[in-house]
């Protein structure tokens, strides 16, 4: 079942002489339940591509469908609204809310659409990623990793059509990194949860079933693990 459908997506900066597209005509699909790396050098276009296809930034062209829904048919406000729904976003940097602990920061795309969650379902995910002796404990609490737990999830919590990870180990030590990778890996296979993975590392690309290079805006491969 196709999850993701991405038509000549292009995103351009700029006028005249001074434009350039930062996407360039990219097209592909994605079935759910695939865990997909897209990877490239700094500059390549990887981070804008996934800000458009998370529906944080909208396209100069081009179309953008998850579920079936075109994305960028819709309004500002029915947008923000389908993005807290079907799409779960893991940051680099956590983006955490530091006056809320692990729990609240995990419940809180559901509260924000208040939406209730069972309490069985809110201990499976903490459970799932070892945090349920720190539910209660604030940000600054926690290490890196921890941290970067409760950011997957707050974005695995409601169920999304799509999580989007953007250099989700890029502020970790190898250790946690391998303990994140892990944890995404588990995710995929246990909720059948699609997953697309923005990372420089090759070595942590090829942990994910399919490997999408970007360079120049544009890709240049498209591999099966």
């Amino acid at each position: 079942m196709e999850i993701l459908k991405v038509e000549n997506l292009t995103k351009s900066y700029g006028a005249g002489e001074m434009k350039f597209n930062a996407v360039d005509g990219i097209s592909f699909s994605i079935e759910k339940g695939e865990f997909v790396a897209i990877v490239g050098a700094s500059g390549s276009g990887k981070s804008t591509l996934l800000h458009l296809l998370g529906g944080v930034d909208r396209p100069t062209s081009g179309k953008v469908y998850i579920d079936g829904k075109d994305i960028y048919s819709l309004n500002d406000d029915a947008l923000a609204i389908f993005r807290r729904r079907q799409i779960g976003i893991i940051y680099q940097f956590y983006n955490l809310i530091p006056i809320l602990n692990v729990t609240e920061n995990i419940l809180l795309p559901c509260d924000l659409d208040n939406a209730s969650v069972s309490k069985e379902r809110l201990e499976e995910v903490l459970d799932t990623l070892n945090l349920k002796e720190r539910k209660n404990h604030l940000p600054n609490e926690l290490s890196g990793g921890q941290q970067q737990r409760v950011s997957i999830g707050r974005a695995i919590i409601n169920n999304p059509a799509l999580v989007l990870a953007d250099e989700p180990t890029g502020n970790l030590d190898s250790k946690a990194s391998d303990e994140i990778v892990t944890l995404l890996k588990m995710s995929n296979k246990k909720y059948n949860q699609t997953i697309i993975m923005i990372t420089h590392d090759l070595e942590i690309a090829k942990e994910a079933d399919r490997v999408i290079t970007i360079d120049d805006g544009k890709i240049i491969k498209d591999e099966r693990a």
